[in-house]
């Protein structure tokens, strides 16, 4: 069935719920590790303190992707949007009690809890585009979520610059901005998502899916029996982005767990436990600098998508995996704080990359039907390096890097020139194009 051609503005009001999630995950990234600092933790503890992302990404996403295919409630939005106003709430009051976090394990609790929320909300998003686009609209839609993930988390990391000007102090075992970033992020999470659904109708599905949908018994086990099946049939293509995402996403964690400690001590030369005076500026710095990456990102997010149709999504994303590979590897020897925002551009482009292209890669091989539950499994390839990263890389951190956050910045950037590699063996038809 071919689907209606939308337009521009249509594609932009059917994204704007990514940019409340982003703007969620903005905060997971720059904003919870030094949460944990001023609460106490070591360097080599932070990478089990995060575990909660990969593995509720690794249970939710492809749990809640296989559901989705078969839910249609008309009442509540139709197929994918139940899922994601769900997570989108579950996601707002968690952000809304972060901040309130007494104890490590309590901030560790509760960002189980805001992880939940936003795999629930994400996992059916990426599904949502490729239902509602027809082939040549479907790079749009992809950028269109990289460019929201680009505004997102490019307000989430100026608010870690902008805020501790204004709300000074400490509140709790916290500062006093830590709370009006996680109050906006809470606020932004459920209302853009509202604003997607109340603009956004689903499409129907044929009569024939509704008769497949009442005929198919469902119980708790049908997820996982829909998992099993889609991933002993998954293409060949999806197999090799497994590879890509291995070394991608490991050293993405790396990167966004060490950055701000990286910065501290290439800058300002201190740890938290020197000067926290200090370290909270190398914080407010950082949110600076991840802001500008994301800026990079939705700004450079349509063009990919022009340059993907033109000429081959897994070659823009080549070039935008070395560009990011740079950026890490002079990134932890700059000592000029100014120097920090042209190394980290590659990133922003790469970044941008990242949250849209591959999915260009594989939309196109997989069948209609099986969308969510095969989103759900590339949300699987994206959490599985996160989990490795979490249960290996403090060993890897405190014994070979010798506790020192500049070398994980620059392990990770060795980690995404072999990943650049793996995408040159990438081979998958697309219904317009060949790409080899």
């Amino acid at each position: 069935m071919k689907r209606p051609t939308l337009s521009f503005l249509q594609i932009i009001n059917m994204n704007v719920g990514f940019f409340g999630i982003q703007y969620s995950f903005g905060l997971q990234q720059s904003a919870v590790n030094p949460i944990y600092d001023f609460l106490g933790a070591s360097p080599d503890e932070l990478p089990l303190l995060n575990l909660a992302g990969p593995l509720t990404g690794l249970l939710i996403q492809p749990i809640i992707g296989a559901m989705s295919d078969k839910t249609w409630l008309p009442k509540l939005g139709g197929r994918r949007k139940p899922y994601f106003f769900i997570g989108a709430l579950v996601c707002s009051i968690a952000l809304f009690l972060y901040p309130f976090s007494s104890s490590l394990w309590m901030a560790a609790g509760l960002l189980w809890i805001l992880d939940a929320g936003n795999n629930t909300a994400m996992e059916p998003y990426r599904a949502f585009i490729a239902d509602k686009l027809d082939d040549n609209q479907q790079a749009t839609g992809f950028q269109a979520q990289s460019f929201f993930t680009g505004l997102g988390q490019t307000l989430a990391n100026v608010s870690l610059f902008i805020f501790p000007m204004i709300f000074v102090g400490t509140t709790g075992k916290l500062p006093t901005w830590v709370f009006a970033s996680f109050f906006l992020g809470a606020v932004c999470s459920i209302a853009s998502v509202w604003w997607s659904s109340h603009t956004t109708k689903e499409i129907p599905p044929s009569e024939e899916e509704l008769q497949q949908m009442k005929q198919e018994r469902i119980s708790i086990f049908t997820p996982f029996v829909d998992i099993a099946k889609a991933v002993v049939n998954m293409p060949k293509v999806m197999w090799q982005l497994a590879l890509v995402y291995l070394f991608q996403w490991y050293a993405l964690f790396c990167y966004w767990q060490n950055s701000s400690k990286s910065i501290a001590l290439s800058v300002w030369n201190t740890t938290p436990q020197q000067n926290s005076k200090l370290y909270e500026e190398a914080v407010g710095w950082t949110g600076l600098v991840n802001g500008w990456y994301n800026i990079v990102t939705f700004l450079t997010a349509f063009a990919l998508a022009y340059f993907a149709r033109k000429y081959s999504p897994k070659y823009v994303h080549f070039v935008c995996l070395v560009l990011a590979s740079v950026g890490f590897l002079v990134f932890p020897h700059i000592e000029n704080k100014y120097l920090l925002f042209p190394a980290i551009t590659g990133f922003g482009i790469g970044w941008a990359s990242m949250m849209g292209i591959p999915y260009l890669m594989v939309v196109a091989n997989i069948p209609k039907e099986r969308y969510g539950v095969y989103m759900g499994i590339i949300n699987m390839m994206i959490v599985i390096p996160m989990f490795i990263q979490t249960l290996s890389f403090g060993y890897i951190l405190k014994h070979f890097l010798n506790n020192d956050p500049r070398s994980a910045i620059t392990f990770a950037g060795v980690l995404l020139i072999v990943s650049a590699i793996c995408t040159l063996f990438i081979s998958t038809k697309n219904k317009n194009q060949v790409v080899s």
